[in-house]
């Protein structure tokens, strides 16, 4: 199990994953198997073969940032992922996605019961940042292009399910043979988010 100074001790939502840590670079890398995902469809029925590699959430406001990027080719619906996770039916997903069009994208998800789906930005670098605030009783999503200027993708609140609140990392693969997602400048700031909308 890696651990990542900047970050509580981590742990796997499922079965335990492929993940290294270089502390060097500070770089996480996670390796996801094929046909792996998160989602409870709106129509019904769902999938959570993935594990996500994450830690407690903690206590009060803050805010989870990193850059992410999934390495090689691409299969649709692979991504790199920020994640909040309870259980089977609450939990929610911050990805950096390829669409079916052929695009990286950020995709957003929040489920409770069923999952809200959701296509924001395209991404044309091959890296975005990502960042998982919460604000009170309530969670922002936001991106960014150079991690200083930020774009708001969702806000919204996530009851707790059977099991505490784990906030971390995902990669996910469902129609391909698998992907390797890879995050860095990873920080966790007990911060209060000023602005939902300017994300600052």
């Amino acid at each position: 199990m890696p651990a990542i100074t900047e970050l509580p001790p981590l742990d796997w939502t499922g079965e335990p994953g492929s993940a290294e840590y270089d502390d060097a670079s500070g770089t996480l890398v996670l390796r996801s198997r094929a046909g792996v995902d998160w989602i409870n469809y709106a129509h019904g029925g769902g999938q959570h073969a993935a594990t996500a590699l994450t830690f407690a959430e903690p206590d009060g406001d803050f805010m989870f940032s990193a850059r992410v990027r999934v390495e090689g080719d691409r299969s649709t619906f692979d991504a790199a992922v920020l994640a909040l996770w309870s259980d089977p039916d609450h939990w929610a997903k911050l990805c950096f996605e390829y669409s079916p069009h052929h695009q990286g994208m950020v995709v957003s998800v929040v489920t409770d019961g069923l999952s809200d789906d959701c296509n924001s930005t395209v991404v044309v670098d091959p890296d975005v940042h990502l960042r998982i605030s919460r604000r009170d009783r309530a969670y922002a999503f936001h991106s960014s292009r150079d991690g200083i200027t930020w774009d708001f993708v969702r806000y919204f609140a996530l009851a707790t399910g059977t099991g505490p609140m784990r906030v971390g990392f995902l990669a996910q693969c469902p129609t391909g043979a698998g992907c390797t997602a890879v995050f860095d400048g990873i920080r966790l700031d007990a911060t209060t988010l000023a602005d939902l909308r300017s994300g600052v």
